[in-house]
């Protein structure tokens, strides 16, 4: 396992600290810009692509995930409910379970916001090659799955 060693390479890794804030605040407000088209909210955004992702859950599973009170993630579904993008359904295995579950309009507008942030991010990167965008994905990947066993 590499260590780090020496000043040199914590002032890298503190660079790259830096630029992975900034990258993500770049395409935090990209993302703002593009659902300023939708008719949806950052916080429903959010909530259909977990739901999108993990498929249907509770309103207590759903506010883990996105780290709100139950109440806040009930108002939150209610909205999404009334503009007909999720519906409420009774688990078959249990009834008093209620999940949540993304219906054919919420499905339609994640999956084009999705894809308009994605055509954003190869507009961006028209000037990598293909190698450097495979190790940009591998090393990302590598560095998600270290986060994630944290």
């Amino acid at each position: 396992m590499a260590l780090i060693e020496n000043a040199k390479d914590q002032k890298v890794v503190a660079d790259i600290e830096k630029s992975l804030r900034y990258i993500s605040g770049i395409i935090k407000q990209k993302g703002r810009e593009i659902l300023s088209n939708f008719t949806i909210t950052t916080p429903q955004f959010l909530a259909l692509q977990w739901l999108l992702e993990d498929g249907d859950m509770t309103i207590g599973e759903l506010s883990n995930k996105m780290f709100l009170a139950c109440s806040t993630t009930t108002d939150l579904v209610d909205r999404m409910e009334r503009n007909q993008l999720v519906m409420r359904v009774k688990d078959p295995n249990d009834r008093r379970v209620v999940r949540i579950h993304l219906l054919e309009e919420g499905e339609r507008i994640i999956e084009e916001v999705i894809k308009k942030r994605q055509d954003y991010l190869h507009q961006i990167m028209e000037n990598f090659t293909h190698d450097e965008v495979v190790l940009l994905e591998t090393n990302l990947k590598k560095l998600h799955q270290e986060m994630r066993v944290e």
